[in-house]
């Protein structure tokens, strides 16, 4: 589905309350108390990680000033409705133990949800790094659209969203700590490309040693030049080996080498002596 084709997603796009109250077939005006234990997370929201001093925040806002933005609900039936939008608000209200709480009730196809979880997220840039690129893909992929129409959709620089996306390339354990917070996304791109070996042990530098991202970058690039000077001197190394084995096998010696490891077979005493002649001692 192509830029011009995508009508639907650009209506999204748009302003949140005019999303909800015309995309959504809501009324902003009507407003119902619903019970907490009624409503189930939406299956489809990128949003994983939610910051327990905020939601704590959030929560003393909530009991002192009320709930001053409804949440929004999907109905499925009597006794089920299923999270669209307000997530942190939601978790909010059930850890001040609230009963109820305030939420909107939309009119849509269940099969918007995974599209609605993504654009509220995405207006709102509430997001990690990494669910804002798992966001991305799946915008990217559902829509059929490239990358440059994504960042025209959202108003950002496609090389963002191309920066973004190229998080998802590195290790599990890497794109946790980002998604924790514990490495910047400034850190993160200088990790992309690497072997999973050097990314896990300069990631580990990062929070141990609390490198900044310029320190990064050397780091990285003394890595590279390492790797580029060293490559020559291993294989030449590992000819010589070779070599070596070669001639020990001419002499009657049993070896084996594999890269620069030469292993040679001393059956009996006869064999250590000549091995001791051949190398001069």
């Amino acid at each position: 589905m192509g830029l011009n084709k995508n009508n639907g997603l650009n209506k999204l796009m748009g302003d949140l309350d005019l999303v909800y109250s015309k995309e959504l077939g809501l009324d902003v005006n009507q407003v119902s108390q619903i019970a907490v234990d009624k409503i189930h997370a939406n299956p489809f929201q990128p949003r994983k990680h939610f910051d327990a001093q905020a939601l704590e925040e959030l929560a003393n806002s909530i009991k002192e000033y009320g709930l001053l933005q409804p949440i929004v609900v999907l109905k499925k039936d009597e006794n089920s409705f299923v999270l669209i939008a307000g997530e942190r608000r939601l978790r909010a209200s059930k850890a001040l133990g609230l009963k109820k709480i305030a939420a909107f009730v939309a009119d849509v196809d269940e099969d918007k949800l995974r599209e609605l979880a993504l654009i509220e997220n995405i207006q709102r840039e509430n997001l990690n790094p990494i669910e804002l690129a798992h966001s991305y893909k799946s915008l990217i992929e559902e829509h059929k659209i490239t990358q440059e129409n994504l960042a025209q959709l959202i108003h950002k620089g496609r090389t963002q969203i191309t920066n973004t996306l190229r998080l998802l390339n590195l290790d599990e354990k890497t794109q946790e700590l980002i998604a924790q917070g514990k490495i910047s996304q400034g850190h993160a791109k200088v990790l992309v490309g690497l072997e999973k070996e050097d990314e896990q042990a300069i990631a580990n530098s990062i929070i141990g040693q609390k490198l900044t991202v310029s320190q990064t970058e050397r780091l990285v690039r003394d890595l590279k030049n390492k790797g580029k000077s060293g490559s020559g001197e291993s294989e030449e190394l590992d000819r010589g080996v070779v070599e070596i084995k070669k001639i020990l096998e001419e002499y009657g010696f049993r070896c084996e080498s594999k890269g620069e490891k030469l292993t040679i077979h001393l059956t009996n005493a006869d064999k250590i002596k000549k091995l001791l002649e051949i190398l001069n001692f």
